[in-house]
């Protein structure tokens, strides 16, 4: 029987940061993706997510998204089947990440979210793919949400509580995936999850950054078939 699948978007994403594993997933699963522009807080992003899902679903969420699915779990864990975090921390923020996201909010403040929208790239993607369409796609992405949900999602990452009390918690199958030269949640924030989540199976994408759906699709979906087939 084919699976629900609910897809969680990081900051400032839409459905394209899933589009090729939705593909690649063909059958093995009825896909939908949340849309998370509205709440300014990660509770409210999982409430809306919730309200539009199925009765139950496998999770998966990236980055921002991972948050999301994290608080999922807490406030509705029997409607989950299965649980995969990519690229993703079970952190709260630091003082110096805050710094940074504050500076940036500065500048969308100024009206320059063209700027931070395209100076993300760097971060974003493993330097080989610097040089891609996908770095337009990136961009694009980030301008069809725009300013207002990225102001937004600012707000409800910075306020994010810290998850990892709670992973111990998770018990369905999980898979935690990341780039393995991601520079924004490196990943020795993804080991930490794994070890803290029973049963968890941990993959690295070889050559990605922050955005293995984008940069590797077919790696990603090679884990998540093998994710709800278990």
């Amino acid at each position: 029987m084919t699976q629900d699948l609910l897809m969680l978007p990081g900051l400032n994403c839409d459905a394209r940061l899933w589009r090729d594993v939705v593909a690649g997933l063909g059958t093995r699963a009825q896909c939908s993706v949340a849309d998370l522009r509205g709440p300014d807080s990660v509770a409210g992003m999982a409430q809306q997510a919730l309200a539009s899902a199925p009765p139950r679903f496998a999770l998966a969420g990236l980055s921002m998204g991972g948050y999301v699915a994290l608080e999922i779990m807490r406030q509705a864990p029997e409607r989950v089947t299965r649980l995969a975090l990519l690229d993703t921390s079970a952190r709260a923020d630091d003082a110096i990440r805050t710094q940074a996201r504050q500076a940036a909010i500065r500048l969308v403040q100024e009206g320059k979210f063209g700027l931070v929208a395209r100076t993300l790239q760097p971060g974003l993607m493993a330097p080989h793919n610097l040089d891609t369409p996908l770095v337009g796609e990136v961009v694009a992405m980030a301008e069809r949400a725009g300013a207002e949900a990225y102001l937004k999602h600012q707000a409800a990452i910075m306020a994010r509580i810290d998850s990892r009390p709670s992973l111990g918690a998770i018990g369905v199958p999980a898979l935690v995936g990341v780039g393995e030269v991601d520079g924004v949640t490196p990943p020795e924030l993804a080991e930490e999850m794994a070890a803290a989540i029973a049963g968890a199976r941990l993959v690295r994408f070889a050559g990605c950054g922050h955005l293995p759906t984008m940069e590797a699709p077919e790696a990603v979906v090679a884990a998540m078939a093998d994710w709800l087939a278990r």
